[in-house]
């Protein structure tokens, strides 16, 4: 299970030119208008600050005017909005769901709403539109062109927003993310989402595990994202963002198979798995605390040890061949999930 001087060369050659970034990656702000959150834009900046955290995700509801105000600071701030929606071809009880969609820039989003007459859009790009009504199909079809216009979506909250027992009524695409952090890695959202997420692994669906604090008042930093990206901008974030290439939580981690990196697909035959665990956030990096790492596949934990909060760990290993590679950390001490690294997907 050690890594080699190759293993670590092949994972640091993935992400080389790339730095460490946290952040919120769903919340809102006081922008004026229809805007329902409690922070300005520039609380938020010293809330960024005070929390060590890289950026937010402001992701207000109906609106999309905070990318328009001089406060605006692309990479501090993410662009994007969570409308919501009603399936309306939908057999579930409560159809109702959220979706944050977010782009490079202002533009990106503009022409999007633009392109779609069901969000009543009024008062020009500043102004506010209303939530529209999807059969999945539509709904479906907005996500592609979410992507096809370099955007990421994301299903937050499921299970706290629509009411259905059945996993597959969450799922629209894969390549697509599901908010299982949420609010705070204790919360019982939390716990209802991860299970829904592991779910829908299970019945083969490629998704990605997100996270986001969602609190409409002051800031937190109890539902982080680790991203390793190019450089501190939206687009940078996305380009990782993109490919599923990302933590869902506090601690950071990079994982290969060959030359494929977290969020990816291939065939692992003949390939080396190796991941690093290098960076905790300072809100959860207590050196009195016990740390483990489990490496899990479709068939459950296949490794799992102890590890360090100051040091980086490295591991490596012949991948087998098994449906998915996925990284977990928990503070054993604290018994909490820490963070949940995409998965590496085999390509059979």
């Amino acid at each position: 299970m050690k890594a080699t001087k190759l293993d670590i060369a092949q994972l640091s050659s993935l992400y080389k030119g790339r730095n460490l970034y946290f952040g919120d990656m769903h919340n809102h702000a006081n922008t004026g208008g229809k805007s329902d959150g409690k922070c300005t834009l520039e609380q938020w900046k010293a809330a960024i600050a005070a929390l060590k955290m890289d950026f937010v995700a402001i992701l207000d509801h109906r609106q999309v005017r905070h990318m328009y105000l001089p406060e605006w600071e692309d990479g501090l701030f993410v662009c994007g909005t969570e409308p919501g929606t009603k399936i309306t071809d939908s057999k579930a009880d409560d159809p109702h769901l959220h979706y944050n969609m977010i782009f490079p820039s202002s533009k990106e989003l503009e022409e999007l709403l633009g392109n779609h007459p069901e969000f009543e859009f009024e008062g020009a790009p500043e102004g506010f539109f209303k939530y529209p009504g999807f059969t999945r199909e539509a709904f479906c079809a907005l996500i592609d062109e979410v992507k096809a216009r370099g955007g990421f979506f994301v299903h937050p909250h499921p299970k706290q927003c629509m009411k259905s027992n059945d996993p597959l009524d969450y799922w629209f695409r894969d390549e697509t993310g599901i908010e299982v952090f949420y609010s705070d890695l204790r919360s019982e959202w939390t716990r209802a989402n991860y299970e829904l997420w592991t779910t829908l692994l299970a019945m083969g669906k490629r998704v990605w595990a997100c996270s986001g604090e969602d609190g409409h008042a002051e800031a937190y930093d109890t539902a982080l994202t680790a991203i390793y990206a190019a450089e501190k901008s939206t687009r940078g974030y996305l380009q990782a963002l993109r490919k599923g290439d990302f933590v869902c939580g506090s601690v950071a981690i990079k994982m290969c198979v060959g030359d494929t990196a977290m969020g990816g697909a291939c065939s692992f035959a003949g390939k080396r798995l190796a991941l690093a665990v290098e960076d905790f956030h300072v809100s959860v990096k207590d050196p009195t605390h016990r740390y483990r790492l489990d490496v899990l596949t479709d068939g459950g934990v296949v490794h799992s040890q102890t590890i360090s909060c100051t040091e980086p760990t490295y591991l490596a290993f012949d991948a087998e061949d098994v449906a998915f590679y996925r990284v977990e950390v928990f503070d054993e001490t604290a018994e909490l999930r820490l963070a949940i690294g995409n998965p590496i997907w085999n390509n059979k």
